[in-house]
């Protein structure tokens, strides 16, 4: 069927504006419009209807045109009742009211580019759906392709910012059926090293076991199980540097919370979520960060950086060394301890998913490497011992053993149980 015979079909399905005519035919004859395609092909029909009428003097097709289409009552000067289109309802006629509205929306935040979706009403969507079926359209474009194009096209006049489609600040969403918009602002992120200088305090926020963290008595109704962490406490000052309503951390692992974080500290990612700013000082954030958290947390090598980074940095494999102050049941000489320590060094481990944390772990046996381990200090009362071994390894457990669910151990070595009083982590090798 030739474009001009399925631009007939159309006129007859009733009012149709240039915008969606020219949709229609939207993959032929790229470098124009589609309201040029709309005005072309009514153009060529009038001319036709003319010849036609002309000819013959029937009238049936300049009638058709007429009814349907304002462009070809003005070629022809045609008199007759302006009707909106059919297909889009007329919402191409208030683009500028629905560019002002996204603009309002985004409102004072800062962005240098954006991108536009368009929630489309049933009606609209099933009058294309319509279309498409009775006359066997096959080059036509969606009508929220050209309604996201064509505002944003008006938005960056008005702003003079950037359309983006892979990574933009801004996404603007028009719901046509509630007539409103809403925007989502791409989350900034800010990757560093943390340090953790006291024990008891958690890496992320922990819900209150009791409440689940709705508040109640026994957590002083804040919903949290410990007052405070190493997220909130680098959290509180990104919110204010970003004005963003939250954030959400990303580390390299995580240490217990009896543990302390040291050497050259943690890798990190802190999200700061729907954030106002984004034009962040990484140096003086860091400053301020240090500041507020002093003697508790302190961070380093602030940058701002692409969400990618949080997934190599969670898909990488770091290699971890602890500084562990381990007792023992039974005193053991320096000798039999250090060939118990030397008995572990290169040996892959056996570790069944520890006691301590079978709740919130699938329970498997895991196989990890200990790289080198070595004996720092040696008293009556405990020892200091290095080890460097492949992250995800639980030392606590390489230590104790956990009742044999850990293969081989230092337990099992000395034939004496060895228990971990204070873990330090003092490198995460990334």
């Amino acid at each position: 069927m030739s474009i001009l015979e399925t631009a007939k079909k159309i006129i007859n399905e009733g009012p149709i504006c240039d915008h969606c005519m020219g949709r229609q035919f939207a993959k032929l004859s790229t470098g124009l419009t589609n309201v040029e395609r709309g005005q072309a092909v009514k153009l060529s029909l009038a001319m036709e209807g003319d010849a036609l009428f002309k000819e013959t003097g029937e009238e049936s097709l300049l009638e058709e045109l007429a009814k349907s289409s304002c462009y070809a009552r003005k070629t022809l000067k045609i008199e007759g009742e302006d009707e909106k289109c059919w297909v889009c309802q007329g919402i191409f006629d208030k683009l500028d009211i629905w560019a002002e509205k996204a603009v309002e929306s985004i409102g004072d935040i800062e962005y240098s580019t954006f991108l536009v979706g368009t929630k489309v009403s049933g009606l609209i969507g099933e009058n294309e759906e319509i279309l498409w079926s009775e006359c066997r359209i096959t080059q036509a474009e969606q009508f929220k392709t050209e309604m996201n194009r064509e505002v944003g096209k008006l938005i960056a006049a008005r702003t003079e910012k950037e359309v983006e489609f892979d990574r933009p600040d801004v996404v603007v969403t028009l719901d046509l059926a509630e007539e409103s918009t809403s925007i989502r602002v791409r989350s900034v992120y800010i990757q560093g090293r943390y340090r953790k200088l006291v024990r008891g305090i958690p890496q992320t926020r922990w819900p209150c076991r009791n409440c689940g963290g709705r508040g109640c008595e026994k957590c002083s109704n804040t919903g949290k199980q410990y007052p405070e962490s190493v997220d909130e406490l680098i959290a509180a000052e990104v919110i204010k540097a970003t004005k963003g309503n939250d954030t959400k951390f990303h580390g390299a692992g995580r240490e217990d919370i009896d543990a302390l974080m040291l050497g050259t500290g943690r890798p990190f990612v802190v999200e700061a979520l729907n954030p106002v700013i984004r034009s962040v000082d990484a140096w003086e954030l860091e400053k301020k960060i240090n500041e507020f958290a002093i003697g508790k947390v302190e961070v380093e090598g602030l940058k701002i950086v692409e969400k990618d980074v949080i997934e190599v940095l969670k898909s990488s494999k770091a290699d971890k060394v602890y500084n562990l102050k381990v007792t023992f049941k039974e005193p053991v000489s320096t000798d039999k301890l250090a060939d118990a320590i030397n008995s572990l060094i290169g040996v892959q481990i056996h570790q069944r998913t520890p006691q301590r944390v079978a709740h919130r772990r699938a329970d498997l046996v895991r196989k990890r490497y200990v790289h080198d381990v070595q004996l720092k200090e040696n008293t009556d009362e405990y020892a200091i011992i290095e080890v460097h071994c492949d992250g995800g390894l639980y030392v606590k457990e390489l230590t104790s053993g956990d009742e044999g669910r850990t293969v081989p151990s230092l337990t099992e070595l000395l034939g004496i149980q060895a228990t971990v009083a204070e873990l330090n982590v003092v490198n995460v090798d990334i």
